[in-house]
Protein backbone atom coordinates (compact mmCIF):
# COMPACT_ATOMS: atom_id res chain seq x y z
CA UNK A 1 0.00 0.00 0.00
CA UNK A 2 1.09 3.40 -0.79
CA UNK A 3 1.48 6.51 1.62
CA UNK A 4 -1.40 8.11 -0.36
CA UNK A 5 -3.49 5.53 -1.02
CA UNK A 6 -3.46 4.62 2.66
CA UNK A 7 -4.94 8.10 3.46
CA UNK A 8 -7.63 7.26 0.12
CA UNK A 9 -8.14 3.97 2.30
CA UNK A 10 -8.98 5.68 5.62
CA UNK A 11 -11.69 7.91 3.91
CA UNK A 12 -12.90 4.86 1.91
CA UNK A 13 -13.62 3.24 5.51
CA UNK A 14 -15.25 5.84 6.85
CA UNK A 15 -12.22 6.36 9.14
CA UNK A 16 -11.59 10.73 8.07
CA UNK A 17 -14.07 13.13 9.34
CA UNK A 18 -11.49 16.09 9.71
CA UNK A 19 -8.12 16.59 8.42
CA UNK A 20 -6.56 20.06 8.57
CA UNK A 21 -4.79 20.61 5.31
CA UNK A 22 -5.26 17.21 3.21
CA UNK A 23 -3.08 17.58 0.59
CA UNK A 24 -0.42 18.68 2.78
CA UNK A 25 -0.70 15.84 4.68
CA UNK A 26 -1.23 13.65 1.72
CA UNK A 27 2.11 15.00 0.10
CA UNK A 28 4.06 14.65 3.32
CA UNK A 29 3.29 10.74 4.03
CA UNK A 30 4.22 10.76 -0.22
CA UNK A 31 8.08 11.39 0.74
CA UNK A 32 8.59 9.02 3.05
CA UNK A 33 7.64 7.18 6.66
CA UNK A 34 5.73 9.93 9.49
CA UNK A 35 5.35 9.99 13.21
CA UNK A 36 1.93 9.64 14.43
CA UNK A 37 0.49 9.74 17.87
CA UNK A 38 -2.86 8.45 19.33
CA UNK A 39 -3.48 9.63 23.16
CA UNK A 40 -4.99 7.00 25.46
CA UNK A 41 -7.70 7.83 28.49
CA UNK A 42 -6.22 6.17 31.70
CA UNK A 43 -9.19 7.08 33.80
CA UNK A 44 -10.72 3.38 33.73
CA UNK A 45 -8.21 0.07 33.96
CA UNK A 46 -9.61 -0.88 30.33
CA UNK A 47 -9.70 0.83 26.62
CA UNK A 48 -12.98 0.00 25.27
CA UNK A 49 -14.19 -0.51 21.68
CA UNK A 50 -14.64 3.00 20.54
CA UNK A 51 -10.30 3.39 21.71
CA UNK A 52 -10.13 -0.08 19.15
CA UNK A 53 -10.56 2.33 16.14
CA UNK A 54 -7.63 4.15 17.36
CA UNK A 55 -5.62 1.64 18.19
CA UNK A 56 -6.68 0.05 14.29
CA UNK A 57 -5.46 3.18 12.72
CA UNK A 58 -2.41 3.24 14.27
CA UNK A 59 -1.48 -0.23 13.20
CA UNK A 60 -2.81 0.72 9.68
CA UNK A 61 0.06 3.47 9.56
CA UNK A 62 2.57 0.58 11.19
CA UNK A 63 2.02 -1.34 8.44
CA UNK A 64 2.14 1.10 5.65
CA UNK A 65 5.82 1.53 7.60
CA UNK A 66 5.14 4.43 9.94
CA UNK A 67 5.53 4.85 12.95
CA UNK A 68 3.10 4.71 15.55
CA UNK A 69 3.19 6.38 19.48
CA UNK A 70 0.54 5.53 21.50
CA UNK A 71 0.21 8.08 24.58
CA UNK A 72 -1.39 6.45 28.09
CA UNK A 73 -2.01 10.50 29.50
CA UNK A 74 -1.03 9.93 33.11
CA UNK A 75 -1.04 13.54 33.52
CA UNK A 76 -3.89 14.78 31.70
CA UNK A 77 -5.99 11.57 33.42
CA UNK A 78 -5.67 13.38 36.54
CA UNK A 79 -7.30 16.20 35.75
CA UNK A 80 -9.65 14.70 32.77
CA UNK A 81 -10.98 15.76 29.79
CA UNK A 82 -14.41 18.15 29.59
CA UNK A 83 -15.28 17.03 25.86
CA UNK A 84 -18.53 15.16 25.77
CA UNK A 85 -19.41 15.17 29.48
CA UNK A 86 -21.85 17.39 31.24
CA UNK A 87 -20.16 17.36 34.38
CA UNK A 88 -16.81 17.24 36.41
CA UNK A 89 -15.00 14.06 36.01
CA UNK A 90 -14.13 12.09 39.51
CA UNK A 91 -10.11 12.35 40.08
CA UNK A 92 -7.92 9.40 40.37
CA UNK A 93 -6.08 8.98 43.10
CA UNK A 94 -2.06 7.67 41.66
CA UNK A 95 -2.48 4.08 42.19
CA UNK A 96 -5.18 3.72 40.72
CA UNK A 97 -3.98 5.43 37.68
CA UNK A 98 -0.60 3.74 37.79
CA UNK A 99 -2.57 0.17 37.58
CA UNK A 100 -4.92 1.70 34.99
CA UNK A 101 -2.05 2.94 32.88
CA UNK A 102 -0.12 -0.71 33.21
CA UNK A 103 -3.73 -2.52 31.91
CA UNK A 104 -3.56 -0.43 29.37
CA UNK A 105 -0.19 -0.62 28.37
CA UNK A 106 -1.38 -4.39 27.64
CA UNK A 107 -3.89 -3.75 25.66
CA UNK A 108 -2.46 -1.36 23.52
CA UNK A 109 0.79 -3.98 22.51
CA UNK A 110 -2.07 -6.67 21.65
CA UNK A 111 -2.90 -4.35 18.26
CA UNK A 112 0.39 -2.23 17.59
CA UNK A 113 3.43 -3.50 17.84
CA UNK A 114 6.19 -2.49 20.37
CA UNK A 115 8.25 -4.82 20.40
CA UNK A 116 10.58 -4.24 17.28
CA UNK A 117 13.59 -1.66 16.80
CA UNK A 118 13.00 -1.23 12.97
CA UNK A 119 12.32 2.50 11.29
CA UNK A 120 8.35 1.43 12.34
CA UNK A 121 8.81 0.20 16.06
CA UNK A 122 6.13 1.51 18.03
CA UNK A 123 6.30 3.42 21.26
CA UNK A 124 4.05 3.35 24.40
CA UNK A 125 4.87 7.00 26.73
CA UNK A 126 2.99 8.28 29.66
CA UNK A 127 2.90 12.08 29.45
CA UNK A 128 3.38 12.19 33.38
CA UNK A 129 7.66 11.62 31.93
CA UNK A 130 8.07 15.28 30.83
CA UNK A 131 4.55 16.76 32.26
CA UNK A 132 5.82 15.98 36.32
CA UNK A 133 8.89 17.74 35.90
CA UNK A 134 7.24 21.45 34.68
CA UNK A 135 6.49 23.59 37.58
CA UNK A 136 3.21 26.03 36.90
CA UNK A 137 5.13 29.05 35.95
CA UNK A 138 7.33 26.83 33.25
CA UNK A 139 4.16 25.86 31.85
CA UNK A 140 2.15 29.51 31.78
CA UNK A 141 5.64 30.75 30.36
CA UNK A 142 6.08 27.98 27.13
CA UNK A 143 2.86 27.16 26.61
CA UNK A 144 0.23 29.61 28.16
CA UNK A 145 1.65 33.08 26.66
CA UNK A 146 0.81 31.24 22.85
CA UNK A 147 -2.71 30.51 23.45
CA UNK A 148 -5.40 32.98 23.97
CA UNK A 149 -8.00 32.43 26.37
CA UNK A 150 -10.33 33.62 23.47
CA UNK A 151 -9.44 30.31 21.34
CA UNK A 152 -10.34 28.53 24.60
CA UNK A 153 -13.54 29.12 24.98
CA UNK A 154 -14.44 29.08 21.29
CA UNK A 155 -14.14 25.12 21.83
CA UNK A 156 -17.25 23.74 21.89
CA UNK A 157 -17.01 21.05 24.41
CA UNK A 158 -16.03 24.38 26.82
CA UNK A 159 -19.28 26.59 25.56
CA UNK A 160 -21.56 23.62 26.30
CA UNK A 161 -20.28 22.93 29.77
CA UNK A 162 -20.39 26.90 30.47
CA UNK A 163 -23.79 26.96 29.65
CA UNK A 164 -24.56 23.82 32.08
CA UNK A 165 -25.63 24.05 35.63
CA UNK A 166 -21.65 21.99 36.48
CA UNK A 167 -19.72 25.00 34.70
CA UNK A 168 -15.77 23.72 34.06
CA UNK A 169 -13.32 23.90 36.60
CA UNK A 170 -9.98 25.98 35.73
CA UNK A 171 -8.05 22.24 36.06
CA UNK A 172 -10.31 21.62 33.11
CA UNK A 173 -10.24 24.31 31.66
CA UNK A 174 -6.40 23.79 31.29
CA UNK A 175 -6.87 20.29 29.74
CA UNK A 176 -6.97 21.37 26.50
CA UNK A 177 -3.07 23.33 27.24
CA UNK A 178 -1.79 20.04 28.71
CA UNK A 179 -3.07 17.79 25.06
CA UNK A 180 -1.63 20.61 23.33
CA UNK A 181 1.51 20.34 25.10
CA UNK A 182 1.91 16.58 24.73
CA UNK A 183 1.99 17.36 20.97
CA UNK A 184 4.78 19.86 21.05
CA UNK A 185 7.14 17.68 23.10
CA UNK A 186 6.48 14.83 20.76
CA UNK A 187 7.21 16.57 17.67
CA UNK A 188 10.12 18.33 19.26
CA UNK A 189 11.80 14.82 20.92
CA UNK A 190 10.62 12.16 18.46
CA UNK A 191 9.34 13.96 15.45
CA UNK A 192 5.57 12.95 15.60
CA UNK A 193 3.62 14.97 12.79
CA UNK A 194 0.33 13.47 12.90
CA UNK A 195 -1.76 12.98 15.81
CA UNK A 196 -5.42 10.66 15.69
CA UNK A 197 -7.89 10.55 17.38
CA UNK A 198 -12.06 11.07 17.08
CA UNK A 199 -13.93 13.80 16.09
CA UNK A 200 -15.06 15.17 20.25
CA UNK A 201 -10.85 15.75 20.12
CA UNK A 202 -10.80 17.87 16.92
CA UNK A 203 -10.39 21.28 19.10
CA UNK A 204 -8.14 19.82 21.35
CA UNK A 205 -5.85 18.25 18.66
CA UNK A 206 -5.80 21.59 16.63
CA UNK A 207 -4.80 23.17 19.73
CA UNK A 208 -1.44 21.56 19.23
CA UNK A 209 -0.94 21.59 15.93
CA UNK A 210 -1.24 25.95 16.54
CA UNK A 211 1.44 25.48 19.25
CA UNK A 212 3.50 23.55 17.18
CA UNK A 213 3.44 26.21 14.42
CA UNK A 214 4.07 29.20 16.92
CA UNK A 215 6.24 27.61 18.52
CA UNK A 216 8.42 25.55 16.46
CA UNK A 217 7.46 26.93 13.12
CA UNK A 218 7.18 23.15 11.65
CA UNK A 219 3.85 22.08 10.43
CA UNK A 220 1.42 19.52 12.29
CA UNK A 221 -1.39 17.49 11.31
CA UNK A 222 -4.52 16.02 12.51
CA UNK A 223 -6.43 13.51 11.45
CA UNK A 224 -10.02 12.82 13.17
CA UNK A 225 -12.44 9.95 12.60
CA UNK A 226 -16.31 10.10 13.42
CA UNK A 227 -17.57 9.28 16.57
CA UNK A 228 -18.73 5.66 16.84
CA UNK A 229 -22.47 5.96 16.57
CA UNK A 230 -26.29 3.22 16.65
CA UNK A 231 -27.98 3.44 13.93
CA UNK A 232 -30.57 6.08 15.91
CA UNK A 233 -27.74 8.95 16.16
CA UNK A 234 -26.89 7.76 19.77
CA UNK A 235 -23.49 7.48 20.64
CA UNK A 236 -22.09 4.41 21.79
CA UNK A 237 -18.77 4.24 24.33
CA UNK A 238 -17.94 3.62 27.83
CA UNK A 239 -19.94 6.20 29.24
CA UNK A 240 -23.14 6.39 27.27
CA UNK A 241 -23.14 3.65 25.15
CA UNK A 242 -22.49 -0.53 25.33
CA UNK A 243 -20.10 -1.19 27.54
CA UNK A 244 -17.73 -3.36 25.60
CA UNK A 245 -14.30 -3.33 26.91
CA UNK A 246 -11.29 -4.86 26.25
CA UNK A 247 -10.13 -6.54 29.25
CA UNK A 248 -10.96 -9.94 29.11
CA UNK A 249 -12.03 -9.59 32.94
CA UNK A 250 -14.36 -6.66 32.27
CA UNK A 251 -15.90 -8.41 29.20
CA UNK A 252 -15.03 -11.57 28.23
CA UNK A 253 -14.05 -12.75 25.06
CA UNK A 254 -17.29 -14.69 24.91
CA UNK A 255 -19.44 -11.18 24.93
CA UNK A 256 -17.04 -9.68 23.13
CA UNK A 257 -17.73 -12.11 20.42
CA UNK A 258 -21.14 -11.91 20.66
CA UNK A 259 -21.14 -7.84 20.79
CA UNK A 260 -20.30 -8.21 17.01
CA UNK A 261 -22.42 -10.65 16.42
CA UNK A 262 -25.32 -8.35 17.36
CA UNK A 263 -24.41 -5.17 15.42
CA UNK A 264 -27.20 -3.94 13.49
CA UNK A 265 -27.24 -5.69 9.95
CA UNK A 266 -26.89 -1.85 8.88
CA UNK A 267 -23.85 -1.30 10.17
CA UNK A 268 -22.11 -4.45 9.80
CA UNK A 269 -20.76 -3.33 6.39
CA UNK A 270 -19.05 -0.14 8.38
CA UNK A 271 -17.62 -2.21 11.44
CA UNK A 272 -15.99 -4.45 9.25
CA UNK A 273 -14.47 -1.58 7.87
CA UNK A 274 -13.40 0.31 10.64
CA UNK A 275 -12.88 -2.99 12.70
CA UNK A 276 -10.95 -5.28 11.07
CA UNK A 277 -7.80 -4.91 8.92
CA UNK A 278 -9.70 -6.88 6.01
CA UNK A 279 -9.18 -5.52 2.39
CA UNK A 280 -12.07 -3.08 1.30
CA UNK A 281 -12.21 -5.49 -1.51
CA UNK A 282 -12.78 -8.54 0.62
CA UNK A 283 -15.18 -6.70 3.05
CA UNK A 284 -17.52 -5.78 -0.65
CA UNK A 285 -17.64 -9.50 -1.38
CA UNK A 286 -18.75 -10.30 2.30
CA UNK A 287 -21.48 -7.67 2.05
CA UNK A 288 -22.71 -8.55 -1.14
CA UNK A 289 -23.19 -12.47 0.12
CA UNK A 290 -24.51 -10.72 3.24
CA UNK A 291 -26.95 -8.75 1.23
CA UNK A 292 -28.29 -11.68 -0.79
CA UNK A 293 -28.51 -14.24 2.39
CA UNK A 294 -28.64 -12.02 5.68
CA UNK A 295 -30.10 -15.58 7.33
CA UNK A 296 -26.55 -16.82 6.75
CA UNK A 297 -25.07 -14.11 9.20
CA UNK A 298 -21.59 -14.32 7.50
CA UNK A 299 -20.75 -10.45 7.53
CA UNK A 300 -21.15 -10.70 11.62
CA UNK A 301 -19.66 -13.81 12.03
CA UNK A 302 -16.81 -12.62 9.85
CA UNK A 303 -16.34 -9.29 12.14
CA UNK A 304 -17.13 -11.18 15.13
CA UNK A 305 -14.08 -13.34 14.90
CA UNK A 306 -11.56 -10.69 13.36
CA UNK A 307 -12.47 -8.33 16.00
CA UNK A 308 -12.14 -10.88 18.57
CA UNK A 309 -8.78 -12.05 17.76
CA UNK A 310 -7.39 -8.88 16.83
CA UNK A 311 -8.42 -8.17 20.71
CA UNK A 312 -7.86 -11.53 22.22
CA UNK A 313 -5.97 -13.67 20.00
CA UNK A 314 -7.28 -16.74 17.52
CA UNK A 315 -7.48 -19.47 20.18
CA UNK A 316 -10.10 -17.05 22.55
CA UNK A 317 -11.78 -16.15 19.30
CA UNK A 318 -12.01 -20.12 18.26
CA UNK A 319 -13.25 -20.51 21.55
CA UNK A 320 -15.92 -17.98 21.75
CA UNK A 321 -17.20 -18.95 18.38
CA UNK A 322 -17.89 -22.39 19.13
CA UNK A 323 -19.48 -21.75 22.45
CA UNK A 324 -22.06 -18.87 20.50
CA UNK A 325 -22.38 -21.86 18.27
CA UNK A 326 -23.29 -23.92 21.66
CA UNK A 327 -25.43 -21.28 23.39
CA UNK A 328 -27.41 -21.07 20.14
CA UNK A 329 -27.97 -24.86 19.90
CA UNK A 330 -25.10 -26.33 18.35
CA UNK A 331 -24.32 -30.01 18.73
CA UNK A 332 -22.25 -30.71 21.38
CA UNK A 333 -20.43 -34.11 19.76
CA UNK A 334 -17.18 -31.88 18.54
CA UNK A 335 -17.48 -29.36 21.19
CA UNK A 336 -13.91 -28.29 22.02
CA UNK A 337 -12.61 -28.15 26.10
CA UNK A 338 -11.95 -24.49 25.06
CA UNK A 339 -15.20 -23.58 23.92
CA UNK A 340 -17.11 -25.86 27.06
CA UNK A 341 -15.18 -23.92 29.39
CA UNK A 342 -16.11 -20.75 27.87
CA UNK A 343 -19.85 -21.35 28.20
CA UNK A 344 -19.13 -22.43 31.78
CA UNK A 345 -18.48 -19.12 32.45
CA UNK A 346 -21.35 -17.49 30.85
CA UNK A 347 -23.84 -19.10 32.13
CA UNK A 348 -24.79 -20.25 35.99
CA UNK A 349 -22.37 -23.22 36.45
CA UNK A 350 -22.30 -25.69 39.62
CA UNK A 351 -19.30 -27.56 41.11
CA UNK A 352 -19.77 -31.19 41.40
CA UNK A 353 -17.99 -33.81 42.46
CA UNK A 354 -16.93 -37.11 41.07
CA UNK A 355 -17.78 -39.09 43.86
CA UNK A 356 -21.55 -37.72 43.34
CA UNK A 357 -21.60 -38.14 39.50
CA UNK A 358 -20.40 -42.10 40.06
CA UNK A 359 -23.23 -42.61 42.40
CA UNK A 360 -25.01 -40.53 40.28
CA UNK A 361 -27.47 -37.62 40.43
CA UNK A 362 -31.17 -37.15 40.12
CA UNK A 363 -31.82 -34.68 37.30
CA UNK A 364 -35.08 -32.90 39.21
CA UNK A 365 -32.54 -32.29 42.58
CA UNK A 366 -30.30 -30.42 40.06
CA UNK A 367 -32.69 -28.55 38.03
CA UNK A 368 -33.87 -27.40 41.09
CA UNK A 369 -30.54 -27.01 43.11
CA UNK A 370 -30.48 -23.48 44.25
CA UNK A 371 -33.00 -22.60 41.35
CA UNK A 372 -30.66 -23.75 38.87
CA UNK A 373 -32.83 -24.17 35.59
CA UNK A 374 -36.13 -24.40 38.22
CA UNK A 375 -37.78 -22.78 40.85
CA UNK A 376 -38.93 -26.03 42.40
CA UNK A 377 -39.00 -29.51 41.90
CA UNK A 378 -42.42 -29.69 40.92
CA UNK A 379 -41.32 -26.68 38.08
CA UNK A 380 -38.57 -29.20 37.42
CA UNK A 381 -40.47 -32.33 36.76
CA UNK A 382 -43.10 -30.33 34.69
CA UNK A 383 -40.05 -29.56 32.23
CA UNK A 384 -39.22 -32.76 31.98
CA UNK A 385 -42.16 -34.58 31.50
CA UNK A 386 -42.57 -31.62 28.51
CA UNK A 387 -39.88 -32.81 26.91
CA UNK A 388 -38.17 -29.33 27.58
CA UNK A 389 -34.85 -30.20 29.19
CA UNK A 390 -32.08 -31.95 27.50
CA UNK A 391 -28.81 -33.39 28.94
CA UNK A 392 -25.47 -32.66 26.28
CA UNK A 393 -28.48 -31.98 23.69
CA UNK A 394 -30.58 -34.91 24.61
CA UNK A 395 -33.69 -34.80 25.40
CA UNK A 396 -34.14 -35.81 29.25
CA UNK A 397 -36.46 -38.46 30.24
CA UNK A 398 -38.81 -38.76 33.83
CA UNK A 399 -36.26 -40.36 36.13
CA UNK A 400 -32.96 -39.47 33.81
CA UNK A 401 -29.83 -40.15 35.95
CA UNK A 402 -26.50 -37.92 35.34
CA UNK A 403 -23.48 -39.49 36.31
CA UNK A 404 -19.80 -39.56 35.01
CA UNK A 405 -20.55 -40.52 31.40
CA UNK A 406 -22.53 -37.33 30.85
CA UNK A 407 -18.76 -35.30 30.97
CA UNK A 408 -18.13 -34.23 28.14
CA UNK A 409 -14.06 -34.75 28.12
CA UNK A 410 -13.96 -35.54 31.19
CA UNK A 411 -15.18 -32.47 33.10
CA UNK A 412 -18.30 -30.72 31.97
CA UNK A 413 -22.43 -31.68 31.61
CA UNK A 414 -24.11 -28.91 29.74
CA UNK A 415 -27.90 -28.52 30.77
CA UNK A 416 -30.71 -26.70 28.41
CA UNK A 417 -34.01 -26.28 29.37
CA UNK A 418 -36.67 -24.90 26.78
CA UNK A 419 -34.27 -23.11 24.09
CA UNK A 420 -32.13 -20.65 25.72
CA UNK A 421 -32.32 -21.49 29.16
CA UNK A 422 -28.82 -23.24 30.09
CA UNK A 423 -26.36 -23.86 32.82
CA UNK A 424 -23.35 -26.42 33.28
CA UNK A 425 -21.86 -28.97 35.81
CA UNK A 426 -18.54 -29.37 35.90
CA UNK A 427 -16.65 -31.92 37.58
CA UNK A 428 -13.18 -29.92 37.62
CA UNK A 429 -9.96 -31.16 35.66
Amino acid sequence: MTDRTLLDDLEARGLVQECTDRDGLAARLAEGPTTLYYGCDPTASSLHVGNLIGLLVLRRFQDAGHRPFALVGGATGMIGDPSGRSEERNLLDAETLESNVAAIKAQVSRIVDLGGSGPTAGRLVDNRDWTGNVTFLDFLRDVGKHVTVNTMLARESVKQRLASEHGISFTEFSYMLLQAHDFLRLEAEHGVQLQIGGSDQLGNMIGGVDLIRRVRSRPAWVLAWPLLTAPDGTKLGKTTGARIWLDPERTSPYRFFQHWMSVDDRQVGEFLAKFTLLPLGEIAEIVSDHETDPGARRAHRVLAREATTLVHGAAEASAAEAASAILFGAPLDDAPPEALEAVAREVPTTVVARSDLEAGLDLIDVLAADGMLAASKGEARRAVAQGGVYVNGSRAEEGRIIGTDDLLHGRWTVLRKGKKAYAVLDAGS
